[in-house]
């Protein structure tokens, strides 16, 4: 009982955090929708508004005369003067502007209010211009029938600069309104349409006001009611969850976990011969009843070929045993403890090898040659599986004893391809990339016999191909003569190497990965370590081939010269 309370209960707690997450991510998608469409239909009625009230205005009166003679008397006013706005001081500046029944004004005023009264969604609507040089927004007809709370014209209000830019230098081709959060009405979304002169100046706006703070009403109570909503939908699942978990799942698990108990243990069965699983009474439909005819089936075949089972299990052991072995020959033959040489800090070396089968044929390798000279290769066996795990043994064998011997990366090549070709009956070859590193200077003697290209990293600068000149692969041909090239590394450059496996890593869709994708890989973080470097790569290759099967062994290799020691850095001598 103790088991199935606590599956019931981990099942119904999962449930009901997963329908919290999902109501917490799909309200906050809901109420961005839900706020951004509210906010367009706003504006989208406010500028038909504007439209309505640009037509009705111009018909009804002509609002520039009033608009230019209210503009003139407010920018010949002083600073000082301005300062009194909303007082009759300030108002009597205005005492020319016609406000006497039948007036421009007048008729300005009584459409303005129609309009208004009309739209109950709307703040507010009135004529105004923005002046640029006192950053305002100076009023000229207002619908307001309060005496004392009515914009009467000429007065003002300061505006942000950058509202008062976007009205000011309007381009007409999109719907013009500006945001923002007003101290003396909360947050407002003003629309505007320019009315201009014969000059094609602008000489006053139409402005409709729109209330925002109307929509974070509306908001917090969409937010209540589907908060409310999803939390009895919780309730709801996790209730009808906890019961058909308990019928479909929890019961038939411990009915075949009692099952598996005495099939294990045939001292609790009264009869062993009689068949477990298949006496049980398991109908979910789905992998339950899968697993149950499974193991029934399971049960039978033990019974009736256990001999032969024994026989197959061994010789597969026996066989997994000895690929496992050579797995783990090949990965010892290779360098595999990092960091490689710890007393050395003029350099910083990482490399792995992911074999495509449980053997592969690539291989890398670096070792000392002296004191002041390091080896480094990457190279790549034609063919897969065994054969190319032991051409690869042979091959590394013989380049390793050659580079041992003080030859150039040219000479290691040339006599690791005489030593290949000597008995080559399999007719199998390598491509290598050999470089000879001198530590002291940072000069690199390269071969390349058909391997890709290497990559360098300047320090400071990002991952770039070395198009070097190939020759030949190793082994394929007897004669070869190989070419060498000089690379001068900097403190702080890296050179990374790789096998075809890494650029020719397919998709699902057959795309190869590429050697762009790669240096994007590369120069993703450009302050990796070599190890980072490598993980970056890997996982990017992963990311690309997704599900797909790994057919080429991916090896990789990566090297960061740190410059010369501290201790010799003066004289290069040593003392």
């Amino acid at each position: 009982m103790k088991k199935k309370h606590n599956l019931s209960q981990k099942t119904i707690y999962s449930t009901v955090k997963s329908c919290i997450l999902f109501g917490f991510v799909t309200l906050l998608i809901a109420l961005i929708f839900y706020g951004y469409t509210l906010t367009k239909k706003s504006i989208r009625n406010a500028n038909s508004t504007a439209k309505t009230t640009i037509m009705s205005v111009r018909y009804a009166a002509d609002p520039i005369p009033l608009a230019d003679q209210v503009m003139e008397i407010y920018r010949g006013l002083s600073e000082e003067q301005r300062q009194q706005c909303g007082s009759a001081e300030y108002r009597q500046y205005f005492a020319d502007v016609d406000r006497s029944e039948g007036s421009s004004y007048n008729v300005l005023v009584k459409i303005l209010r129609m309009i208004l009264d009309a739209h109950d969604e709307l703040f507010d609507v009135y004529l105004a211009m923005y002046d640029e040089d006192t950053q305002a927004i100076v009023y000229i007809a207002d619908p307001d029938g309060d005496s004392e709370t009515a914009l009467m014209p000429g007065d003002w209000e300061t505006v942000n600069e950058e509202g008062l830019h976007k009205f000011l230098n309007w381009n007409g081709r999109s719907v013009l309104y500006d945001i923002g959060n007003t101290e003396n009405y909360g947050l407002l979304c003003t629309v505007g349409i320019p009315i201009a002169n014969e000059a094609g100046e602008k000489s006053a706006f139409v402005l409709v006001d729109v209330s925002l703070d109307n929509i974070r009403a509306e908001m917090r109570d969409f937010t209540l009611m589907f908060s409310l909503a999803m939390l009895l939908l919780t309730v709801l699942i996790s209730l009808v969850q906890a019961i058909r978990i308990k019928r479909k799942l929890v019961t038939p698990i411990n009915m075949i976990a009692d099952a598996s108990e005495r099939f294990a243990d045939p001292n609790r069965s009264k009869d062993p011969e009689q068949e477990i699983f298949a006496n049980l009474d398991i109908h979910t439909g789905d992998e339950l009843e899968e697993l149950v005819q499974t193991m029934s089936g399971m049960e039978r075949g033990l019974k009736e070929y256990g001999q032969n089972l024994l026989k197959i299990t061994a010789e597969k052991e026996r066989i997994s045993t000895e690929l496992s072995l050579a797995k783990e020959i090949q990965f010892a033959m290779l360098p595999h403890i990092f960091p490689p040489f710890p007393n050395r800090n003029e350099f910083d070396i990482y490399a792995e090898m992911n074999p495509a089968r449980e053997v592969g044929g690539d291989f890398y390798d670096f070792f000392l040659i002296d004191e002041d000279h390091l080896c480094l290769v990457m190279a790549d066996v034609s063919g897969k599986g065994v054969p190319a795990a032991l051409f690869m043994m042979i091959s590394k064998t013989i380049l390793q004893s050659c580079a041992m011997l003080g030859n150039s990366p040219a000479e290691i090549l040339s006599k690791t391809n005489e030593g290949l070709c000597s008995n080559n009956q399999v007719e199998m070859f390598v491509t290598v990339w050999l470089g000879i590193l001198e530590i002291s200077t940072g000069k690199l003697v390269a071969a390349n016999a058909g391997h890709e290209y290497p990559i360098l990293k300047q320090n400071g600068g990002q991952f770039v191909l070395v198009k070097d000149k190939h020759s030949f692969a190793v082994g394929g041909m007897d004669g070869i003569r190989y070419k060498e090239y000089e690379l001068m590394l900097q403190k702080g450059d890296q050179l990374f190497l790789y096998t075809d496996g890494v650029t020719e890593a397919e998709d699902p869709e057959q795309k190869m990965f590429g050697e762009q994708r790669l240096i994007d890989a590369l120069n993703s973080e450009p302050r990796s370590t070599p190890k980072e470097l490598l993980r970056n790569v890997r996982t990017a290759v992963s990311s690309f081939v997704s599900n797909a099967e790994q057919f080429d062994d991916l090896t990789m290799l990566c090297m960061e010269y740190k410059g010369r020691p501290a201790e010799s850095a003066d004289d290069g001598k040593p003392d």
